[in-house]
């Protein structure tokens, strides 16, 4: 059994997501895994609100990143997590760190076969993909000389496209990755905007809109 929340920007959503846990959200131990943010730049002010959302949402929230960790530390710590939360920031640079603890089959583990519950916000929702290729080929890796190929945590049998209708993205997308994505992509694309999220339950999913909520 798995359960994911696949968000493009998590602090317009995650206000929806405790009525998808019978038991509710309090006490929940979420660890906020922001590797992918720790080489952005600039105003990080969306970081700090996607986190108090989670705070405001009812969970317990504990800061993580694998950035130095061994296969080990990853296994030890986040076993500990009820909730797996993956930030949004440079999706290959937190791929790179991922592959270099050996924890990408830790995460798939614990999401598909040990009931833990696995949220994304932008980067951290391309990485549940099968392949992060369709999103990432065509950004600049600086941050990532070392990532060894674009398999993702394949969570999920599609590949988000964050932001959708973002106008600060739209010339990223007119760019490049609209006229790339589906170049020998054989996953389907899944476009979301800040006010969406995909809900999955084991081989099931839903695109819920909040801002056509009553």
């Amino acid at each position: 059994m798995k359960t994911l929340f696949l968000t493009s920007s998590v602090s317009g959503v995650a206000y929806d997501l405790p009525r998808h846990f019978p038991q509710g959200t309090k006490g929940l131990r979420l660890a906020f895994i922001d590797t992918a943010a720790e080489v952005k730049e600039g105003d990080m002010t969306w970081l700090k609100d996607d986190r108090q959302s989670l705070v405001d949402a009812g969970f317990s929230v504990e800061d993580y990143t694998v950035t130095g960790k061994t296969q080990k530390q990853v296994r030890t710590d986040l076993t500990k997590a009820d909730v797996l939360y993956f930030s949004g920031g440079n999706t290959a640079y937190a791929l790179q760190q991922m592959q270099k603890c050996s924890g990408i089959e830790i995460v798939r583990e614990l999401v598909t076969q040990k009931g833990r519950t696995y949220i994304g916000t932008s980067a951290g929702s391309i990485m549940a993909a099968p392949d992060i290729s369709p999103y990432n080929q065509f950004e600049n890796l600086k941050f990532a000389p070392d990532l060894q190929g674009f398999i993702g945590f394949n969570l999920v049998n599609f590949v988000v496209f964050p932001h959708w209708g973002d106008e600060y993205f739209r010339a990223k997308y007119l760019k490049n990755r609209l006229e790339y994505a589906y170049k020998d992509n054989q996953y389907p694309i899944m476009v979301l905007t800040d006010s969406q999220y995909v809900y999955v339950k084991d081989d099931w999913c839903q695109v819920v809109d909040v801002s056509k909520a009553v």
